[in-house]
């Protein structure tokens, strides 16, 4: 379906799973599609979803006012819509959440299908991944366009979508995938959440190569146990065998690493590509490796060949991101030379280990690490550059999985040198019983406070303290919000960026250069 096709019901109604006309036209004509209630107008569809904390369904009849020109509900609230004003045709369907991806890939005309799709997926490691793959692909020759947590980009320029962690909904995914489209990206780079491939949000993307860059204990608060939280990960890779096909090979790319692996590549026929650096089971690797503070360099073996690299970030879990982008240019068909040049060639990554210089004499470092194993990663690598003192400022999200203040506390306490333990999204809990709870975490693996470490509820006079502790020669790592632009209070998302914050507390010191 073109932009110049109109959009009938009829022609949704025959692609939508399930779905009965309860009422209205099927000549119809559909001009906007919407999921937020408020921004439906005239010529609308309008698609009602149960949500965590609101109803969908609760809001159709300022939608009928609004004028909207249908609405798609769910089968169980078909009872209590047929009360609404006659002008707005009805569409029922099982489950609204899945066919909200299937109503936003018929309406924007299934962009996915014009592009070679590439999804990342795993615990840690997914924004940092396509970044360096963005610069792989382009250095091949391609036209990117990348959706991810940090920002969306189109050949030659960027755009923020959202400074929050997980996948935007599936109407804003199709959307951003028709913007790629006509812009004739050849392909589409897509960090693909577990929350996102569960809630349905990724649906219809059509996949062409899947990326697994590792998987541990996080986000139990939303899928309760791991092998859940493992499960929807691996629906990344059983799409690989739904998608249309494209005339490309299909191919499933995974860290031979990891121990859930095999678990990816059961889920798909697809050609499996590892990458490790342990496995011997690894097509992709990295020989001769130099770690340095600024970045990394290696030697990359393919099947393909090999090539000298140099990437700017450092670690070796970089290294393994490295690999990972590898791994999928060559499933997109890029030479190893090809491959290596893009991974030299490519920036930072927007708050993943991110100096803050205003001419300090100190390293201050700002990054996303946000879970005990990210946490303690951050600090090795650190540990093994920082000539001085390593201060660490972290703190846990509310409402999320309390085995992360444990993880947090504990990786701080055996990492650092001293560590300041603050505030990062409380969301509805109390900030300071939070803050405790990793002091008492990081008391329990044998720190005192005051000494080893304190507790400053407040971020900022968190930051300020850390930086006012720093000596030459000393590394401050301010961890937890990365990129973020904003803390969550409640349900009030507050302006917030740790780097910026950082930036204003050392020209407080006098560090302005």
């Amino acid at each position: 379906m073109t932009d110049s096709t109109p959009r009938t019901i009829a022609s949704l109604v025959a692609e939508l799973p399930g779905a009965r006309l309860l009422r209205g036209s099927p000549e119809t004509v559909v001009e906007t599609l919407e999921y937020d209630s408020r921004q439906a107008k005239a010529g609308s569809i309008f698609i009602a979803v149960p949500g965590f904390v609101t109803d969908g369904h609760a809001y159709l009849p300022q939608v009928a006012a609004a004028g909207a020109a249908a609405a798609v509900i769910q089968s169980d609230h078909v009872d209590g819509s047929l009360a609404l004003p006659e002008s707005l045709a009805l569409i029922s369907v099982p489950q609204t959440r899945p066919a909200q991806a299937s109503v936003a890939a018929w309406f924007y005309g299934h962009p996915g299908r014009e592009m070679v799709v590439i999804g990342i997926t795993g615990t840690d490691g997914k924004t940092t991944t396509s970044h360096l793959l963005t610069s792989v692909l382009e250095a091949a020759g391609g036209r990117v366009g990348r959706l991810g947590t940090v920002d969306t980009y189109f050949p030659g320029e960027t755009g923020k979508v959202t400074d929050r962690m997980t996948s935007p909904e599936a109407p804003e995914v199709q959307r951003l995938f028709r913007r790629f489209a006509d812009a004739g990206c050849e392909f589409a780079i897509v960090e693909s959440t577990s929350h996102g491939l569960a809630l349905h949000r990724m649906d219809h993307v059509e996949y062409d190569v899947a990326v697994f860059t590792n998987i541990t204990g996080d986000h139990l608060d939303f899928h309760k146990t791991f092998e859940a939280y493992r499960e929807a990960k691996g629906l990344l890779f059983a799409m690989l065998d739904t998608a249309s096909d494209k005339g490309v090979p299909k191919a499933a790319v995974v860290n031979a690493d990891d121990p859930s692996a095999n678990a990816m590549l059961w889920r798909t026929v697809a050609t499996p590509i590892r990458f490790g650096l342990e496995s011997r089971e690894a097509d992709i690797t990295a020989r001769n490796i130099i770690l340095r503070a600024d970045g990394s360099d290696f030697r990359l073996e393919t099947p393909q060949g090999r090539a000298e690299a140099t990437i700017s970030l450092p670690a070796i879990f970089n290294v393994m991101n490295a690999l990972a982008a590898a791994g999928a240019g060559i499933a997109c068909g890029a030479s190893v030379q090809d491959i290596a040049h893009g991974l030299t060639m490519a920036p930072g990554v927007p708050g993943r280990m991110e100096r803050i210089v205003a001419g300090q004499p100190f390293e201050v470092i700002v990054d996303y690490a946000h879970t005990g194993d990210a946490v303690r990663k951050v600090l090795e690598v650190l540990r093994d550059v920082c000539k001085g003192r390593l201060i660490i400022v972290v703190g846990a999200a509310g409402e999320r999985d309390p085995g992360r203040r444990f993880g947090v506390g504990r990786a701080a306490a055996e990492g650092a040198n001293f560590s300041v333990f603050t505030n990062e999204d409380p969301r509805s809990e109390d900030p300071s019983a939070i803050v405790r709870e990793i002091g008492r975490h990081a008391e329990g693996a044998g720190k005192t406070r005051g000494e080893d470490f304190i507790e400053v509820e407040d971020r900022r006079e968190a930051i300020a303290a850390a930086l006012q502790r720093a000596r030459p020669e000393d590394i401050v790592i301010i961890c937890g919000k990365g990129h973020e632009k904003s803390m969550i209070y409640g349900s009030q998302s507050v302006p917030w960026d740790d780097r910026d914050v950082t930036r204003e507390e050392l020209a407080r010191l006098g560090h302005t250069a």
